[in-house]
Parts: C-alpha cells; sequence; structure tokens
C-alpha cells in the first residue's frame, strides 16, 4: 500500500503578495494622500476652532498672565503697555484667544500629524504613535513653560534697561503679543530635537555614534540657534542652549537604543507582518 506524501510548501508557493513589503503593499495613490491630509487638517482646524471659542471666554485672564513678565519688568521704570491704534484692543484679544487655543489644542495637532505619517510606517512602528503623540506635546508645553518662566524673566529686564534712563517706555501690545507669540512657538519647536532623533534613528539615517562624533558641531550649531531666539546678551543665550545641550545628550541615547542603522529591521517587520 503506497503512501502519499504531505503537500510541500513547493507544492504550495506564496504568492508574491505575502513576500511584499508591508508598506509598499498599503501604498495609496496621491489623490488618496490628499484626501487623508485633507481630512487630518479637518480635523486639526475643527479642534483648534474649539479650543480658541473655549479660550474667548478667558481672554483676560489669559492676557493678564502672558503680560505679566513685561509688568514686572517695566515696574520702577515708569514704562507701560498701551495701545497705538483704534482696533489694536480688540484685535491682541482675538490674537490672544488664537495663540492660547493653538496651545490647548497641541494633543490633537500632533495626534493628527503623527496618524497622517503612519501608514508609511512598518507594523512594529506603528506602536510609536501614540508615546510620539505624547512625547511631541509635552516637550513643545515644556519648551514654551521654559521660555515663560525662565527667558522671559531674564530677557524683558534687559530689553528695557538698554534704553536711557530720559527715555519712558510705551509698548504696543500687538507688537508685544507677536513677540511672545514668535518665541513660544520657537522654543517649543526647539525642544522636539529628542523627537526628530527618534525619528532619523528609526529611518536609519543616524545613530549614538554618529551623535557622538559631531558632538563638538551641533554645541556650535545649539549656540547659533540659541542667539538667534533670544535677545542679544550672553545669559539668555546660555539658559537657552543649556537645555538644549541636555536634549542632545539624551538624543544620543536615543538614538543608541533605537537606531535601526546597520540592522535589517525591515525584514523582522515583514516576517512579523506575513
Amino acid at each position: 500500500m503506497s503512501t502519499q506524501r504531505p503537500p510541500t510548501d513547493e507544492a504550495f508557493p506564496r504568492s508574491e503578495e505575502e513576500f511584499q513589503d508591508p508598506v509598499e503593499k498599503f501604498q495609496m495613490p496621491l489623490m488618496e494622500h490628499l484626501l487623508e491630509l485633507r481630512r487630518r487638517l479637518i480635523w486639526t482646524l475643527v479642534a483648534v476652532t474649539a479650543c480658541v471659542g473655549a479660550c474667548l471666554a478667558y481672554v483676560q485672564p489669559i492676557w493678564d498672565f502672558l503680560v505679566s513678565p513685561m509688568n514686572d519688568a517695566l515696574q520702577g521704570t515708569g514704562g507701560t503697555m498701551a495701545i497705538t491704534e483704534p482696533l489694536e484692543g480688540f484685535m491682541t484679544y482675538l490674537k490672544v484667544a488664537g495663540v492660547a487655543g493653538f496651545t490647548l489644542a497641541t494633543p490633537v495637532i500632533f495626534w493628527q500629524f503623527w496618524r497622517f505619517v503612519a501608514p508609511g510606517l512598518y507594523p512594529k512602528e506603528k506602536r510609536y504613535v501614540m508615546p510620539l503623540v505624547i512625547a511631541s506635546t509635552t516637550l513643545f508645553l515644556t519648551g514654551a513653560a521654559f521660555c515663560y518662566f525662565v527667558i522671559f524673566k531674564y530677557a524683558f529686564p534687559f530689553f528695557i534697561s538698554v534704553t536711557s534712563g530720559d527715555v519712558q517706555a510705551v509698548l504696543s501690545i500687538s507688537a508685544y503679543l507677536s513677540l511672545v507669540t514668535k518665541m513660544l512657538i520657537a522654543f517649543g519647536a526647539s525642544f522636539q530635537l529628542p523627537v526628530v532623533v527618534f525619528v532619523l534613528a528609526r529611518m536609519g539615517l543616524i545613530d549614538h555614534r554618529d551623535m557622538v562624533e559631531f558632538f563638538r558641531y551641533a554645541i556650535v550649531g545649539i549656540f547659533i540657534v540659541s542667539a538667534i531666539l533670544t535677545p542679544p546678551d550672553v545669559l539668555s543665550q546660555v539658559l537657552m542652549a543649556a537645555p538644549l545641550t541636555l536634549l542632545y545628550i539624551i538624543g544620543i541615547g536615543i538614538a543608541y537604543f533605537f537606531s535601526t542603522k546597520g540592522k535589517e529591521e525591515p525584514e523582522e517587520d515583514l516576517a512579523a507582518a506575513t
């Protein structure tokens, strides 16, 4: 009695789709990418609009909070904040609500951004989306808080002190809000350094050895960025450069643990997906 051999893998070859890269497998046409981008932008706009609407009811406390560092710097100088145009006060209040609403909506903004990026990630990498949202939001708010509580404390008295003794400061509230907004956003963005390092490390573009090798150049770049973002005094530049240097050192550790440079990570993800 003859026995039949069980079928082998050669008898049932796997289809080409099973061997396909999981990222390539879910490629979308350009129009679908644009529709996805529009969807993410709409959700972002809805979140920001809702937050701005909520902040309109608290514009005065928010403005008092934003102007407090400058008021402290003006004490004893005879200086004051002023309106220089008829609509300046009204428009400034709307801008205050906009700034506060944008800040309040940052978790949703980062969530929509990383959800838009997620289809281009390997299955094992998609688990990092939520941690990246949390990290991005936390670092942005930390950078803005550092700017408000540390930089403003030393920068604004310096701004006022450079004027001659017979000049009384009369500051436009609109110009002040513009300066504060730019600095808060700039510091929040610069504190995203660990997130940028993580993404580049996962892409295999850098590892911890690269970051250690270019440490000297990074320090130079950090001080250049600090000179651009802070007032032209050494103390403010050092106060900005110190946390960025610390974040760069943290980035070296991130690159050490998460870099895929020289590793076959995509093949592992492909095996896990199939």
